[in-house]
């Protein structure tokens, strides 16, 4: 291989960073997001060397496609997920020190295959995506976060700029009403620590003092593990449920603080497999949401060695 094809295919692959990023927003699912991308480079490579040097800016090329081939799987996913056995939780990220997309077993991973971990991929965040059109989350993502033209964006989505300018402003309007907000890093660390003491010693009253009044848990066990097939709802009632399950959990389990997609969380383990991610949302001094993921499958990342 020449000199010059060795720069073509490291400038093409020098994009598989941006492609990941985007894929995983967009579909909230990291092995989703790298079938995407997968897919994304199998159409490149399926073109002759002629159409590929036609082609002036190939990393533009490479998003407009992953942008495609997201909507199109949004679309199916919809179908899937109506399927799915009890609730949908997007794919939790762990910290990006220990996580990579590389293969199972296999060399560690390039640090550009790692997504960014920023506020656009904390589980709050991803579960108000879940409730947008396929269109409206493409195009918000695209232009709110990548901060890409709605001209760009209305090539990717097939529709009008001012179409595409009505869909992000349509996504931003239900990310509002969501009452999605920010919380300092270091507020929430503190208080998932109290609820990690708390919920180890089993102390009711500590629990419900953590939980704001109207909390909700919801678990992600995919019909594949013990998990509520739905939500529970109410700071006491919420209080009783945890409480419970630890009780009845092995004296193996261990309850470890970790990064879940940016923020502080918690993951629990047991003989060194992790069994469950909690990811939280807080409200001043109070705890408003809990999304356990316990489904196997989310948690490949999770899980070295």
């Amino acid at each position: 291989m020449t000199t010059g094809d060795d720069q073509s295919l490291g400038a093409i692959m020098s994009e598989r960073r941006q492609l990941i990023n985007l894929a995983y927003r967009l579909l909230g699912s990291l092995a989703e997001a790298e079938d995407a991308v997968q897919e994304t480079y199998a159409r490149w490579y399926a073109m002759s060397r002629q159409q590929q040097d036609a082609i002036e800016v190939p990393g533009a090329w490479l998003t407009k496609v992953a942008g495609r081939v997201c909507l199109d799987l949004l679309g199916s996913a919809r179908a899937r997920r109506e399927r799915y056995v009890g609730e949908w939780i997007p794919e939790p990220l762990p910290e990006p020190t220990q996580w990579t997309t590389g293969p199972a077993g296999g060399a560690t991973a390039d640090p550009a295959d790692r997504v960014t971990l920023d506020e656009s991929v904390n589980m709050a965040f991803l579960v108000v995506l879940e409730s947008m059109t396929p269109a409206e989350r493409v195009a918000f993502i695209l232009h709110d976060v990548f901060r890409y033209s709605f001209a760009e964006v209305a090539e990717i989505v097939g529709r009008t700029p001012a179409a595409c300018r009505q869909l992000a402003s349509s996504a931003r309007r239900r990310i509002g009403a969501s009452g999605t907000r920010t919380t300092p890093a270091a507020h929430q660390a503190g208080l998932v620590r109290d609820f990690k003491q708390a919920w180890q010693a089993k102390d009711i009253s500590a629990l419900i003092g953590l939980l704001d009044p109207d909390a909700t848990v919801v678990a992600d066990g995919g019909g594949l593990t013990q998990a509520s097939l739905h939500p529970v709802e109410g700071g006491e009632r919420i209080a009783h449920y945890l409480a419970g399950l630890f009780a009845k959990a092995s004296g193996t389990l261990a309850v470890v603080e970790r990064t879940v997609n940016g923020r502080p969380g918690l993951i629990a383990q047991q003989d060194g497999r992790t069994v469950a991610v909690y990811a939280f949302d807080v409200a001043g001094d109070r705890i408003t949401h809990i999304w356990a993921v316990l489904n196997p499958e989310k948690l490949r990342p999770w899980t070295t060695g």
